[in-house]
């Protein structure tokens, strides 16, 4: 177990080693090659515990979301944390029992929002490309057409919608799309938050 990990959360201890856990789980474990970063594939579900005690790469400080639906669509859960430092400002997870995997980070998204006090600087990480470029690409256009797509409709307007105007009335607030599944600490943690649902 890492020291850093160990120091964060004292008095805390693992139920298991990682590697007990993984074979438990059927997991082969990674390569562990001097420089290689540690990945994992996205049918392994982590605890937030575990993440933590696994991962350390990626940005210490922003507002990290993450949401899916398995089968999709199907039961689901979003999940979003907000850090600074290394360290958890805030933290808010959900589980919707018939979703998309688009409605899911999209509410992630949002509720990230809603963490970061007015004013602050903070860039949203999502591993979502659809949500990245319909905030940052494809909003503007549908809201001059009334909020509708050259094609049809806008789907999930609902939620569209609002996290547009957020980001257009904070411009203090960027969103960027990082890597799934690519051993970076918090989108992992948020992943976790977002399958949450499925160990209870």
């Amino acid at each position: 177990m890492p020291r850093s990990v160990l120091d964060r959360y004292p008095g805390w201890t693992p139920r298991q080693c990682m590697e007990c856990r993984d074979r438990r789980r059927g997991v082969p474990s990674p390569r562990t090659a001097k420089g290689k970063k540690r990945t994992r594939t996205k049918d392994v579900v982590l605890t937030t515990e575990e993440v933590l005690a696994e991962f350390s790469d990626g940005p210490s400080d922003g507002a990290f979301t993450d949401g899916g639906a398995v089968p999709n669509p199907g039961p689901g859960g979003w999940g979003a944390v907000y850090v600074q430092d290394g360290e958890v400002v805030a933290e808010a997870s959900g589980h919707d029992p018939d979703t998309t995997n688009n409605r899911m980070e999209l509410t992630a998204a949002l509720q990230a929002t809603e963490m970061i006090p007015s004013g602050a600087a903070v860039t949203i990480y999502t591993d979502s490309r659809l949500v990245v470029q319909t905030i940052n690409e494809w909003a503007a256009g549908w809201e001059k057409r009334g909020w509708r797509r050259k094609t049809g409709p806008v789907e999930n307007l609902d939620l569209v919608e609002p996290l547009y105007r957020v980001f257009r009335s904070r411009p203090e607030l960027k969103l960027e799309w990082i890597a799934a599944h690519s051993g970076y600490l918090w989108n992992e943690y948020a992943d976790a938050l977002a399958s949450r649902w499925r160990l209870e």
